[in-house]
């Protein structure tokens, strides 16, 4: 039992302050000698012990009437551990500027606001927790051991702008089934080790521009199933570890634009991922890649740093697609296609979906043409994953039809042979199968009967070649003839599918 006469005039000071919600300013005003990162030189005259302020806090000094008590302190060194774990705290605490010389303890207390700002902490254990209000460590360094806040239950903001978190742990923060109504703000956050947030519903959003996070040991922002309205991670945000957001639902908007994402073991992960829109414009590509496996998105804008990554685009579907580098109206919309197609075939192996996807955009936004070149590279694509036999048929397919997606060259193809074999047979001499019988001869019928399988002019049965070369071309111009037809009938039944 603490007795007034046992405290120090510092304590004291703040034992007469909180029931009225004073302020008490242990600081000296020399500048640099107020940095609690450097609070081991303190002496005994800023020393508060723990136990005091705990005290306090479960009532030792009730409020006077008319009043409303508060824990306010700053520039203090907190000798002993704060331990509030289980405790129902009606008072606001705010203690700035203030070294703490072991963990603070939160584990399953209810609370109000809790400000710990500029302060130095070797941890905080605030599992299970429920805030009724703000919890505010902007400024603040947490080194030693991790930050927790293992389903805990805040219903203001929680604040870590430019603090420091740094752990020999795997996890500086380790928020899973953290549950917030505000939002999350690590505005220049730094952090060695992880941030885990695992299930983790965040209402208010999670704004992260300019925050460096490094976990050697593995993801440096693990967020899993978790479901968040609004995901900042821009303005030079960067990662030394992959940034992992399986399954997570983003109903607004995740964006990494001007992230530089170029560190060593940076990748971004979103497989199975729900976002309403993806903005990933990033400064420098992650060089782990990307996964975009099964992601549905709604608005999905890139540009060329996004777009040089190492991708996995399989099951990837999205409405709209946007690029913030889309070629200028002059030059047409082919370079955009190529752009495209290249995008897909950055994705290793070969999977028809992510074609039939950009297809199926270009069919709704009224590209058709488009859509058929996209269409025609995955047919291509695919030809390189066949055997020896099936290779070549494709070689021939796509020269003579484009798959189908290119009719008119047959008709090129037609006019081309049409040319050669009329021009050869109307220099040579041709011998009648029967004198005085049958249709006069004509280079050009001649030709075109041996070149349309079907039907034909008469001439090929009424006339024949006794010259070895003019033989070998006119049964050359019926494979051809057989070839064009097969290839011209297996294009319009593949259209004629698609459609």
């Amino acid at each position: 039992m603490l007795e007034y006469d046992d405290l120090t005039r510092q304590e004291r000071a703040v034992w007469d302050a909180f029931p009225e919600g004073r302020l008490v300013d242990l600081r000296s005003g020399v500048p640099g000698e107020d940095d609690a990162r450097q609070g081991q030189a303190w002496g005994p005259g800023r020393t508060v012990r723990a136990e005091v302020l705990a005290a306090l806090l479960l009532g030792a000094n009730p409020a006077r009437p008319g009043a409303v008590a508060a824990l306010r302190l700053t520039g203090a060194r907190v000798a002993g551990a704060l331990d509030l774990a289980g405790a129902d705290i009606a008072q606001t605490v705010r203690l700035d500027s203030c070294r703490f010389e072991e963990p603070v303890g939160l584990r399953g207390c209810a609370t109000r606001s809790i400000r710990l700002a500029e302060c130095w902490i070797p941890g905080v254990d605030a599992r299970l927790a429920r805030i009724e209000g703000r919890l505010d460590l902007r400024g603040t360094t947490v080194d030693g051991d991790r930050f927790s806040l293992i389903n805990t239950h805040i219903s203001g903001e929680l604040s870590l702008n430019e603090a420091t978190l740094s752990t020999d742990d795997e996890w500086a923060l380790f928020a899973g089934g953290l549950v917030m109504e505000g939002g999350v703000f690590c505005r220049g956050l730094t952090t060695r080790g992880g941030i885990r947030l695992l299930g983790a519903q965040l209402s208010g959003g999670l704004f992260m521009e300019g925050a460096r996070l490094a976990n050697p040991r593995g993801e440096a922002l693990l967020a899993d199933d978790a479901t968040v309205s609004t995901l900042e991670m821009t303005d030079g945000f960067a990662t030394t570890g992959a940034v992992r957001l399986r399954g997570a639902h983003v109903t607004s908007r995740l964006s990494v634009r001007g992230a530089a994402l170029g560190s060593p073991g940076a990748a971004l992960d979103l497989a199975r991922a729900q976002v309403a829109e993806l903005d990933f414009t990033p400064a420098v590509a992650p060089p782990g890649g990307v996964d975009l496996r099964s992601a549905r998105v709604e608005v999905l804008r890139d540009n060329e740093v996004s777009r040089t990554a190492k991708l996995r685009l399989e099951g990837l579907a999205y409405t709209s697609l946007h690029a913030d580098d889309a070629p200028p109206a002059g030059l047409g919309v082919r370079v955009g296609v190529a752009r495209r197609i290249a995008w897909i075939r950055r994705s290793p192996g070969y999977s028809p979906q992510p074609y039939e996807q950009l297809a199926g955009w270009y069919r709704l936004i009224g590209h058709d043409d488009d859509a058929r070149l996209v269409l025609l590279a995955k047919q291509r694509h695919r030809r390189g994953t066949l055997r020896p036999v099936a290779r070549i048929w494709g070689h021939v397919f796509d020269a003579v039809v484009g798959y189908g997606y290119r009719p008119w060259r047959a008709g090129g193809w037609l006019m081309l042979l049409s040319l050669i074999g009329t021009t050869v047979f109307h220099a040579h001499s041709p011998t009648a199968d029967k004198e005085g019988e049958g249709p006069e001869f004509s280079a050009l019928a001649y030709t075109l009967d041996l070149l349309i399988p079907i039907g034909g002019f008469g001439q090929r049965e009424a006339w024949h070649w006794d010259e070895r070369g003019v033989m070998w071309l006119s049964y050359g111009l019926i494979a051809a003839g057989w070839l064009l037809t097969t290839a011209v009938v297996a294009g319009v039944t593949r259209s004629l599918n698609k459609n």
